[in-house]
């Protein structure tokens, strides 16, 4: 496994999307993703306090029980908990931090992010709140999610000891807005990129072809994304799959590989329901993509 930095966090290349804790899978099938990742050498956890309505951090919280050195834990705040529990101001984090500590059962978040922008509140006011949770030692780095370039220079412009050392974005061979702005933004802060939804909602893991039923119990069949399995997304699928294929690897490898290849991505990070699926997805990244490989895609 490839380590790249977030801060001063060592993080594994490829990471953990902890969204299906505490909804798709119970107790005892987030210690299996857990137990296999790890023995895979896969150290980075991301979760989030709304995931699973605060059940994902208190199951991963019970699965690095007794290993918690062995764990990089990344959570998100600010989206709604219940009433009066949203945003980013400076009176709800502290609240929202203790109840993420609490939940996960330790002392400190590695990463803390705000889940996305909020409109309501000064970004100087939410930076000095998470600089405060940095001295009181309850967090080791901040970083944001749902961020444009815009609202990152803003960020960085504002004069507190500790910036974002992360941003967290959708980004995949299907979904490439960031390229535009916000990893260009990255190259010249040296930020690190956490792309999310690497596999487009399971389109490119190579389990979804044109032509053919989608598998049962697939995201394709709830109402987490399906506007992208579309006939065109579908027949763009088959020609990576014949792309991957021609060379000897699978769309896995490639979807993960490619977001690899960009020197700004720290850790691919992606969801998992069973210990196959993290093994298949701790060695999707390691295909060393050329120049002309990247040009092709």
């Amino acid at each position: 496994m490839e380590y790249r930095k977030v801060g001063s966090l060592n993080v594994s290349l490829v990471g953990i999307g902890c969204n299906n804790f505490g909804w798709r899978i119970d107790t005892a099938g987030t210690k299996a993703v857990v137990d296999a990742a790890l023995d895979a050498g896969i150290n980075f956890f991301d979760t989030a306090d709304v995931y699973g309505a605060g059940q994902s951090e208190e199951f991963l919280g019970a699965a690095i029980k007794g290993r918690r050195d062995k764990a990089i834990v990344a959570t998100k705040f600010g989206i709604k908990m219940g009433e009066g529990k949203e945003g980013a101001n400076a009176k709800y984090i502290p609240q929202a931090l203790d109840a993420s500590l609490k939940r996960l059962g330790i002392d400190t978040i590695d990463l803390y992010q705000i889940h996305r922008p909020d409109p309501n509140t000064p970004i100087e006011e939410t930076l000095q709140a998470l600089n405060d949770a940095v001295k009181a030692g309850k967090v080791r780095e901040i970083g944001c999610s749902n961020f444009s370039a815009q609202q990152m220079r803003a960020a960085r412009a504002v004069p507190v000891a500790k910036h974002f050392t992360s941003v967290q974005n959708e980004y995949s061979l299907m979904k490439r807005e960031p390229e535009a702005d916000v990893l260009p933004e990255c190259a010249k802060t040296a930020v690190s990129f956490l792309p999310y939804f690497p596999l487009a909602n399971g389109l490119l893991s190579g389990k979804y072809r044109k032509g053919k039923p989608f598998p049962d119990s697939s995201r394709a069949k709830d109402s987490f994304g399906p506007k992208i399995f579309t006939d065109e997304n579908l027949a763009t699928t088959e020609r990576l799959i014949d792309f991957a294929e021609s060379r000897g690897h699978s769309l896995l490898e490639l979807a993960f590989s490619w977001l690899a290849a960009r020197p700004e991505v720290a850790s691919v990070i992606a969801g998992a329901k069973t210990a196959d699926q993290v093994s298949a997805n701790a060695k999707a990244a390691a295909w060393k993509l050329t120049a002309q490989d990247l040009a092709k895609i």
